[in-house]
């Protein structure tokens, strides 16, 4: 299993970024984007996405160079169209506007549709704790089929659906950072999985029978099973929550049949950000959400457990390790990559340049 340094994967997934057409810029967007989820510990959203990438760009599904296009300014509300564009630049721009909208308004809510694949949602949250935001983020996934069974069913009709929440911290950091699936496990783990060669959670999968399964082959290479939504009826129902905010709401369509498939990853989002000043008194509010934090740490953890942690602990922890140590890469994902730097048309010898450094 290959260990690769952090600065080396980010300098490979700007090269296959450049090579299919996006700007420097861009490119440096998705990489540190997609490198900060491997860092995280998110490895189903980080490098190993980008075969999915080059294969949806020479599909046309991903169109590298688009960019934001606002669609609606009014108030606190902004809707806009993300053009299919690298899902990284495109909400890295649609919350740049949504966080000034909420400086001059108190609050925003963006409406953000048709971007391709936006990446782990934990990122935005961050990003609009780290500029001192309160936010929630509703996500769906539409343009391919459905991958997820909900409470009762044996058979998929929503995707993972994830769902976000940070509250800002006084260091410029989040102070609690919440970034889940609605599934059990997202897609990207199955793919991890099945790259290893090793089973999934118990009850995370189903079969194409609609039986439980822990054999990530159910998903992977073809699509029979069906991962398993989180939390029985109350994961069931958020998932359906965030289908319905972020595809309905948002107009960027819901995954109900009528609408067409056609093997992308196009995400749509609903974001609320909130400037905690504009509600009440800051310094308050910052006093009362570490108390309550420090409180909820404090308690005594149950067996099997060293300690209470809050949401995004682990990945500030983990990411702390693998800037040190580098990033584990299963072999399977790793020779995907360098296949999908071929494909974009990134030479052996550049490839061999930037791995040699």
């Amino acid at each position: 299993m290959p260990i690769v340094k952090s600065d080396v994967l980010h300098e490979l997934t700007m090269a296959i970024c450049r090579a299919v057409g996006g700007g420097e810029h861009d490119a440096a967007l998705v990489a540190d984007h997609l490198v900060g989820a491997n860092l995280a510990g998110h490895d189903s959203h980080g490098v190993g996405m980008l075969p999915l990438y080059v294969r949806c760009w020479t599909e046309n599904n991903l169109q590298p160079n688009n960019h934001v296009k606002v669609i609606k300014d009014s108030g606190p509300i902004l809707v806009i169209d993300g053009q299919r564009g690298f899902g990284q630049v495109i909400a890295f721009e649609a919350m740049e506007l949504g966080m000034a909208k909420a400086r001059e308004e108190g609050a925003a809510i963006v409406a953000l549709r048709n971007s391709f694949h936006i990446g782990r949602i934990g990122h935005w949250s961050e990003l609009c704790a780290k500029n001192g935001f309160a936010s929630m983020h509703y996500v769906n996934v539409v343009d391919n089929e459905p991958i997820v069974a909900m409470h009762a069913a044996a058979e998929p009709v929503l995707s993972t659906n994830p769902y976000s929440a940070a509250m800002p911290g006084a260091n410029g950091e989040p102070l609690v950072l919440l970034d889940m699936a609605t599934s059990k496990i997202a897609m990207g783990k199955a793919r991890v999985a099945k790259n290893k060669g090793v089973p999934v959670p118990e009850g995370s999968l189903l079969d194409g029978n609609g039986w439980p399964t822990r054999d990530p082959g159910c998903m992977f290479p073809e699509r029979f099973g069906a991962l398993v939504a989180m939390g029985e009826h109350k994961g069931s129902g958020l998932a359906l929550i965030c289908e319905l905010f972020a595809g309905a709401l948002t107009g960027g369509r819901t995954l109900q049949p009528e609408h067409p498939r056609t093997g992308g990853a196009v995400n749509n989002m609903l974001s609320v950000i909130i400037d905690p000043g504009a509600i009440g008194d800051a310094e308050a509010c910052q006093h009362e959400a570490e108390a309550m934090v420090k409180t909820a740490k404090s308690a005594k953890a149950r067996d099997g457990f060293d300690e209470v942690l809050m949401p995004g602990e682990p990945e500030a922890r983990q990411r702390k390790q693998r800037l040190e140590k580098g990033v584990d890469v299963d072999e399977t994902s790793w020779q995907e990559i360098l296949a999908a730097a071929e494909t974009a048309g990134v030479t052996a010898s550049d490839v061999k340049a930037i791995l040699d450094r």
